[in-house]
Formats: structure tokens, C-alpha cells, sequence
């Protein structure tokens, strides 16, 4: 991964898709010091405790086939569902505090949830993208992965 330089001020957004850090650099370029500004954690229940049945089964109308209905995946819509909200606070907090560089650090699938989630004016401040998962780390352990 290569080195991005972190603006004094600029937001650090660290997600996935049941846990976001707004991340703040209160250093500069060449020495981030990221402190935290706002946590979110989403409670995602047990399978058991979020479906109602197993799925249903089809019948066909020719002949006398039958087949499963694919069950929901209740965790991934859950995911989702945390991300939109995630990504509403991000813009509020990009809007009222007018930040001016913006870091987004998530896996994949997040990254392109939140890109489709976002207004354009949010994502005009956007000055990196990383696909990777930092949720589980320390701040220093996050900086040295940005920072090089």
C-alpha cells in the first residue's frame, strides 16, 4: 500500500459494515495523529433471533417439481441497512463541519456501498480510498498503515 498524506484535519473514515470510526488528524502530513471523534457500533443478532421461518418452497405450475426459495440473508441486509446510516452521519459531520480532505478506509464491499451512498459533494473531498479492513486496530497501528 502506499503512503497517503493525511491534511491536518482531515476526517479518517475507518468502517465496515458493523462498526465506523470518524477519525480526526489532529497532526499534520508528515506526522498524523489520529484521535477519535465518533464511534459507531451496530448490534447485528444471532441468525435465529432475526428470521421468522425456514424458507418456503415453490411449486411449479408444469409437471410436479418443487423448489426451495432462497432464505434472506438477514446479517448482510442488517450490514447494509448500517452502512446507510453510517454514511448519513458521515455526510452531516462533512457538511456541518466543513472538512475539506476526506479518507475512507474499508473492505471492498463496503467502499462500494458507501460510494453509491454518498452525495456528490461529499465525494469531492474524497482524497483516498483504501479496500482494507482496519476496524480491529489500534489508532497507531491505523496511521502506521496510512502514513507508510
Amino acid at each position: 500500500m502506499s503512503k497517503i498524506q493525511i491534511p491536518h484535519d482531515a476526517v479518517v473514515f475507518i468502517g465496515d459494515g458493523r462498526k465506523a470510526l470518524f477519525l480526526r488528524n489532529r497532526g499534520d502530513e508528515k506526522f498524523p495523529n489520529l484521535r477519535t471523534e465518533r464511534v459507531f457500533v451496530d448490534t447485528n443478532p444471532a441468525t435465529h433471533e432475526q428470521g421468522t421461518e425456514r424458507p418456503g418452497r415453490g411449486h411449479s405450475s408444469v409437471g410436479p417439481g418443487r423448489s426451495a426459495v432462497e432464505s434472506t440473508d438477514w446479517h448482510d441486509l442488517e450490514e447494509h441497512k448500517f452502512v446507510r446510516a453510517v454514511s448519513a452521519a458521515l455526510e452531516k459531520l462533512v457538511r456541518e463541519q466543513h472538512v475539506k480532505a476526506l479518507i475512507i478506509v474499508a473492505p471492498p464491499r463496503t467502499l462500494a456501498d458507501l460510494r453509491r451512498d454518498l452525495h456528490d459533494d461529499v465525494k469531492a473531498r474524497l482524497i483516498a480510498e483504501v479496500g482494507k479492513d482496519l476496524t480491529k486496530h489500534p489508532l497507531y497501528e491505523i496511521e502506521k498503515h496510512l502514513a507508510g
